[in-house]
């Protein structure tokens, strides 16, 4: 049964193969010749062409299977759906109110030039003496306003018809004032200003001058000057400086809203003159006022001036007797005369009262204060007096004339007479009186609180420059 069935099966795939090779005749005439079996009469084809037939038939299948593999891919995916946006309504802050900047206010810088009043600076702006009087009606001090010094600045705030709007200066170093002008209303602001001092400490020595010293150890001429201000009292600067003297200055810079302004004052000083040492310590007082004093608590600022004026030479000393150059005549000399430019200011010696103001012979312009009881002092050859009048009290330092020639003089100079029990003295010799010292409860304080501390620092400055001078010895030896 198994066999015919497979018989019966055989005979059907032999009836379809003549079936298709009738209706295929065509085809199997033109590549009768083809066979892919070494059996049979047919020619087998050369192997070179079968290669390429492969070949070909490779390389179609290849480009079909790339072209068709993507679509079918793509064609396997869900299709996508399109987003869907939703508009939800928003509600909006309110709108912030729009601030306008302030309008740049123009002010105008001006910088006091030397010799310039405050009335050519206004009438250089264009302001009249009416704006000028306005100003001063409403500040409250003016002090400020009438002593202006070259480099001071004022601002300047005008109108566009130039009118004065507003106007800004320094009333002193910690404070500024700004005053507004709106018609005939006017208003006035003071700010504080932020004030710091930084000390500096400087040491120098005499080789030349005191000016080359003190510009060698990093001081400015104006402190040079304050220095040789204290110690003036003690040391002749003209005459007393030796090479080899020594000073040591501890003293403040100022600065103003964190920039430098100007210096300040010393703090505390030494010098040392031909081997002696003279210091000064700055000390506020009870009363509030600050005052200098040496390490015993005495002012440094003595009850006389050994020097009245600022001189070039001494002309003639304190002598019993001297040839008098236009008498011809052997006289004593009972002063001492200081050469000076005619026109040098000339100072009260110390405190006291205008006892003479006139003509006297011989002295020509000529001045007598009396200081106390016992003590004056005479100022003859002046050109002109200052503005002081008899019986008028004058303080130590005050100008009270002009260096001249009147009277018997060959030359500018000041003839300068220390009067006790109106006895002439020797200036250049006298014992001064000493000041009185601070009371005791001041004196512990300054002791404690000033003199203890800066003697360490200027202690410890002379010990480091000392270190160094043994040290460049010792390099030089080398």
């Amino acid at each position: 049964m198994g066999k015919n069935d497979q018989d019966a099966r055989n005979a059907r795939k032999q009836a379809i193969l003549r079936k298709a090779q009738r209706r295929h005749s065509h085809f199997y005439e033109r590549c009768a010749h083809w066979s892919f079996s070494r059996d049979g009469e047919a020619t087998p084809i050369h192997w070179h062409r079968e290669r390429w037939v492969l070949a070909g038939t490779a390389l179609l299948l290849t480009a079909l299977s790339g072209f068709a593999i993507p679509v079918w891919a793509n064609a396997m995916h869900p299709a996508t759906k399109p987003d869907v946006h939703q508009l939800l309504p928003l509600a909006l802050p309110k709108a912030a109110p729009v601030i306008r900047a302030p309008d740049i206010e123009d002010w105008r810088v001006v910088r006091v030039q030397p010799g310039q009043r405050l009335s050519d600076i206004f009438q250089g702006q264009g302001l009249s003496m009416t704006d000028l009087q306005t100003v001063m009606d409403n500040a409250s001090n003016t002090k400020s306003l009438h002593n202006i010094k070259p480099g001071q600045e004022f601002d300047f705030l005008l109108g566009r018809d130039g009118s004065l709007k507003g106007l800004r200066f320094d009333q002193d170093d910690s404070s500024r004032i700004t005053m507004r002008f709106d018609g005939g209303k006017a208003t006035v602001a003071t700010q504080a200003r932020d004030m710091d001092t930084r000390e500096h400490v400087a040491h120098g020595v005499i080789d030349s001058s005191l000016f080359a010293a003190g510009s060698k150890a990093g001081m400015s001429n104006a402190m040079v000057l304050k220095l040789a201000e204290l110690f003036k009292y003690d040391i002749d600067f003209v005459q007393d400086l030796r090479e080899g003297d020594s000073f040591t200055v501890i003293y403040d810079d100022v600065y103003r809203d964190g920039a430098y302004l100007h210096e300040g004052d010393i703090v505390a000083a030494e010098f040392v003159n031909q081997g002696e040492r003279y210091t000064a310590y700055r000390f506020k007082k009870a009363d509030g006022s600050y005052g200098w004093f040496s390490e015993d608590g005495r002012p440094i600022q003595k009850s006389f001036l050994r020097i009245p004026v600022d001189f070039t030479r001494i002309s003639s000393t304190f002598s019993a007797a001297r040839f008098h150059p236009i008498l011809g005549l052997m006289r004593a000399h009972k002063g001492i005369d200081y050469a000076a430019p005619t026109g040098t200011p000339i100072h009260a010696a110390g405190d006291g009262v205008i006892k003479f103001r006139g003509w006297m012979n011989g002295y020509g312009n000529f001045v007598v204060i009396q200081h106390n009881g016992t003590i004056s002092t005479a100022y003859g050859h002046m050109s002109k007096f200052a503005n002081e009048r008899i019986g008028q009290h004058v303080s130590q330092g005050q100008v009270i004339g002009f260096v001249g020639m009147t009277g018997l003089a060959t030359g500018p100079h000041l003839h300068y007479e220390f009067r006790v029990n109106n006895v002439q003295r020797d200036p250049q010799t006298v014992t001064l009186p000493k000041p009185e010292p601070l009371p005791a409860v001041q004196l512990a304080r300054f002791r404690s609180q000033v003199v203890q501390p800066q003697l360490a620092r200027l202690k410890s400055v002379d010990a480091n420059v000392k270190l160094a001078r043994a040290g460049s010895a010792t390099r030089n030896d080398d």
